[in-house]
């Protein structure tokens, strides 16, 4: 049955499993991952694995796909390949799962010859049971050869969205991985990804599945985030007092360049805020030291280009910042989704300003790719600049364009003040007569200091002081100005022109604006300002006993990583440090029933737990 296209709110029907399957899954649950029940929308996607069925899911952030892969792999036996494209995400997986007693495995360029040459010997001696690769190194004749020769329970292609030349984060190497389907023709295979439009679902099923697959949507709404969107004026100041207001809590500060990345973290610590700095310039070493230290300590700031966060398990990232508008919603929506995983109230702000969306329409040309990925790039590009300048429920816009709808969600910018709407004709004619009346080669920035008459050597050098428009709309500041000229270029009556430099040229919705055949609304000015949420809390409401014992908690884990050399989240998760301190177990057994806490990791760590929770 091919659903590779279903209706954004339907699931396929549920599969029906053999008892002794059944059996076996529920007490790997439980045994392994230390969980008696699963959380939504991973049920539906395990039983169609376990069923052979080829899948693809797509879960929000922080809703468990891991375990929507490794719980079938450990019911099907043999050794299942999970297929993964960043050599820390492959680490901090197996890690984990050596914790909670699996074996498992990763192959890989950062490892020694002879590391990954023993990892191959447990391979093949039948004692591996997960083992962890990248596309270009699975995909080798070698490796190919080698692996027939194996008994394969599963494969799953983790990041999925990376085999589509229409997602945001496309990488030339997973396309082979179609060769999956040809060369295992009876082995299971899933692909799991937190991020995927319409467009990106049909494409890796076309690539991976050849056209047939379940596809599971499990929603892509994350109420407890707060969204906000704010116009650029001066980043590095807005920034400073977002974060200095959420002192304490940890948070993801995103630009779009390694230069703006160190002089971000610099200026935040200049301010007397921890900051570390996260991009690909950096040494390994210093990129992992960061990462550590923002994994085990609280209240660190990540300042980062998108280099930073796929894998991330950082449960309580009270805040994720945008001071670079990203170019596409989905890039968007998998970045803010690093925060709040712990399900408490957390937020997501954006800092906007045209000049963004024409730096990314200049990557998008300077793109070495297809004219036709250009053109899709470009429609996502508009989608975002669409968000940007809503005047209706963000959230209903980016889960619209995800495809599920939503009405006013009461929790963003827009909600909490909704901005009012004015008839804005003659404003957005005015504004298009300088545009046209300049030749339609020039930006934003320039179109409004003519049109506030600002007298300068760039505008008197081209005559345009001398234009009848000059100065015409001066009773008007030029923030204003560019705010409506966002607002044409959002709603297509501008188009901004990578190929030259963003130069804003009329559409035929321009064009029919200007000769008052058809009326421009807009937001008021007045209203141009972000209503912010609350400031974010440091976790979640608990009573001083428990807040205290519940520090103690989280010392002990992250003594034990660093003995072990591993990020904190591997040793236990926050919400389950949580349950401990709210719960108070007391003996082995109250501790088994913890969740998240599995027979392995209360064999190697429940007597220290135990020892603090008694204290």
């Amino acid at each position: 049955m091919n659903e590779h296209t279903p209706p954004p709110s339907a699931s396929p029907p549920a599969t029906a499993l053999p008892a002794q399957i059944e059996t076996r899954k529920r007490a790997v649950l439980k045994d392994v991952f230390g969980f008696d029940r699963f959380r939504p929308g991973q049920q539906e996607v395990v039983d169609a694995v376990l069923a052979g069925t080829p899948t693809l899911a797509v879960m929000p952030t922080g809703a468990g796909k891991s375990l929507c892969y490794q719980l079938p792999a450990l019911v099907l036996g043999g050794l299942s390949i999970v297929v993964s494209p960043l050599i820390a995400l492959m680490d901090d997986q197996v890690a984990a799962l050596k914790l909670e007693g699996v074996a498992a495995e990763a192959i890989h360029s950062g490892r020694s010859r002879e590391d990954n040459v023993a990892a191959w010997r447990r391979v093949t001696s039948g004692e591996t049971r997960l083992l962890y690769m990248a596309p270009e190194r699975l995909l080798t004749e070698r490796m190919m050869s080698a692996l027939l020769r194996l008994k394969l329970g599963l494969i799953a292609i983790d990041e999925a969205h990376c085999i589509s030349q229409w997602g945001h984060s496309f990488r030339a190497e997973y396309l082979g991985l179609g060769r999956l389907r040809e060369a295992f023709p009876d082995v299971p295979l899933v692909a799991l990804t937190a991020t995927a439009d319409l467009g990106t679902r049909t494409d890796i099923v076309d690539r991976l599945f050849g056209g047939s697959a379940k596809v599971f949507i499990s929603g892509f709404d994350r109420p407890n985030i707060f969204i906000g969107v704010e116009e650029k004026r001066r980043p590095a100041e807005q920034i400073e007092r977002f974060v200095r207001e959420r002192a304490g809590s940890a948070g993801i500060v995103y630009r779009i360049s390694r230069k703006k990345v160190e002089e971000t973290a610099s200026a935040l610590c200049a301010a007397g805020i921890r900051a570390l700095p996260y991009h690909a310039g950096m040494s390994i070493e210093a990129r992992q030291a960061n990462q550590e230290a923002f994994l085990a300590e609280p209240g660190i700031v990540m300042v980062a280009t998108v280099a930073f966060g796929m894998g991330i398990d950082k449960s309580d990232v009270r805040y994720v910042i945008h001071g670079d508008a990203p170019g596409t919603l989905e890039a968007y929506y998998q970045e803010i989704g690093r925060a709040g995983r712990d399900g408490q109230p957390s937020e997501a702000l954006l800092l906007y300003g045209l000049e963004d969306i024409q730096t990314r329409r200049r990557f998008i040309e300077e793109e070495a790719s297809e004219p036709e990925r250009k053109r899709v790039e470009a429609r996502r590009l508009d989608s975002m600049v669409g968000f940007c300048e809503a005047v209706t429920c963000r959230r209903a816009v980016l889960l619209g364009y995800f495809g599920e709808r939503a009405g006013p969600c009461g929790h963003c910018d827009v909600c909490r003040n909704p901005p009012r709407v004015v008839d804005a004709s003659k404003s957005a004619q005015l504004a298009l007569r300088i545009a046209r009346a300049t030749g339609e080669r020039f930006g934003a920035a320039y179109l409004a200091s003519v049109l506030t008459g600002q007298v300068n050597e760039q505008v008197t050098s081209r005559g345009h002081d001398r234009l009848a428009e000059f100065g015409t709309g001066a009773d008007r500041p030029v923030g204003e100005w560019r705010a409506l000229l966002r607002q044409l270029v959002a709603t297509h009556a501008l188009h901004a022109d990578a190929e030259r430099f963003g130069a804003l040229t009329l559409t035929e919705a321009g064009r029919s604006i200007l000769r008052g055949e058809r009326p421009f609304t807009a937001r008021a000015p007045a209203e141009r300002r972000r209503e912010r949420g609350p400031a974010a809390p440091r976790g979640p409401e608990l009573a001083p006993a428990e807040a205290e014992l519940l520090s103690r908690l989280k010392a002990l884990r992250r003594t034990l990583a660093a003995d072990r050399n591993v990020p904190a989240y591997v040793i236990f998760a926050d919400r389950t440090l949580e349950e401990m301190a709210v719960e108070h177990p007391r003996t082995r057994s109250e501790l088994a029933a913890i969740r998240g806490v599995g027979a392995a990791k209360l064999a190697a760590f429940g007597a220290e737990f135990l020892a603090v929770l008694k204290g």
